[in-house]
């Protein structure tokens, strides 16, 4: 049934049916995430890294009310460019596709598109989470709901430092979603490589990672594992930095009274300026970071399903 809403890239569509490793990728960093020609460059770098590991990547979108497993090059330009693109999560596709609009898919509108597809590995920056101050605004990311229910592994740095990391973890835990640290036993805070808490379990190799996954799919048990990928050392900012940019910027955003989908990018957009595009960079450093890992565990968990 889902097919008929699907245009599925001929190229990720070659290796889905030849069992070849397929990483999916979401389309709001791009859009909502980062300036312009920064997220063009970023978005094509990340799909060049994917490719020299050996799998092939697939950024979902949505345009024209059609669900793309896989952008063109002109598509990755119009997803950077057109401030027209809406968020889109799980409430959001039936709108978009009925009304013909473009929409930029979110981590969990990504995990949704990739699970129709069968794609199994998805990277992504930081996962969304439970907003800071959440006891008044109620504020929890709908990544969270989505990886109980959705079978897809997300390689991430983390949560965005923005969020309240405790308590985003504590929910995780409640929807019994697996948090594993790749070489690292704390959980990373996105912009820095320690958040003060830890995941569930540490491998140091993603063979491991790979066989946890394939067993939890065997097992029929629903949702989601998170796979936390530090941003490399050489590339982290300076906690206390970051953690006072932070802070200023959450007031800004109190004192507009942006809520809601708009939060995120505003606080993002704000922390750039306030760092001076330290940030940025970071950003970008982290991502394409995830997506090597991402790439890496794509290929052995498509070497176990092949029995290799």
């Amino acid at each position: 049934m889902m097919q008929k809403f699907l245009d599925i890239h001929p190229e990720v569509a070659a290796a889905l049916a030849s069992g070849r490793p397929v990483v999916a990728l979401e389309s709001t960093i791009i859009s909502h995430g980062m300036p312009y020609p920064q997220n063009l460059a970023m978005a094509r770098e990340v799909e060049d890294i994917i490719r020299a590991e050996g799998a092939v990547p697939a950024t979902i979108g949505i345009i024209k009310g059609r669900i793309k497993i896989g952008l063109s090059a002109s598509d990755l330009e119009n997803f950077a460019q057109n401030r027209n693109v809406e968020k889109v999560s799980r409430r959001d596709f039936p709108l978009i596709v009925a009304e013909g609009k473009d929409g930029a898919t979110t981590v969990a509108g990504t995990m949704i598109a990739a699970e129709w597809a069968g794609i199994k590995v998805f990277v992504t920056g930081g996962l969304g989470g439970v907003h800071r101050g959440v006891a008044e605004s109620w504020d929890i990311s709908a990544d969270l709901t989505e990886l109980m229910q959705t079978n897809v592994a997300v390689v991430c740095a983390g949560v965005k430092s923005i969020l309240d990391i405790p308590k985003t973890l504590e929910v995780l835990e409640t929807a019994g979603v697996p948090v594993i640290g790749y070489k690292t036993a704390e959980f990373p805070s996105f912009f820095t490589r320690s958040s003060g808490c830890q995941v569930l379990r540490a491998y140091d190799d993603l063979e491991s990672v790979a066989r946890l996954i394939k067993i939890k799919h065997e097992m029929n048990l629903k949702g989601g594992v998170v796979l936390a990928n530090p941003i490399p050392e050489e590339d982290a900012l300076d906690a206390d930095m970051i953690n006072s940019v932070i802070k200023d910027a959450l007031a800004a955003a109190d004192s507009a009274g942006i809520s809601g989908k708009n939060i995120t990018p505003f606080l993002l957009k704000n922390i750039v300026e306030r760092t001076g595009g330290k940030s940025l960079v970071a950003n970008i450093a982290l991502v394409k970071n995830n997506a090597r890992i991402g790439a890496q565990l794509a290929k052995s968990l498509a070497e176990l399903d092949q029995g290799l």
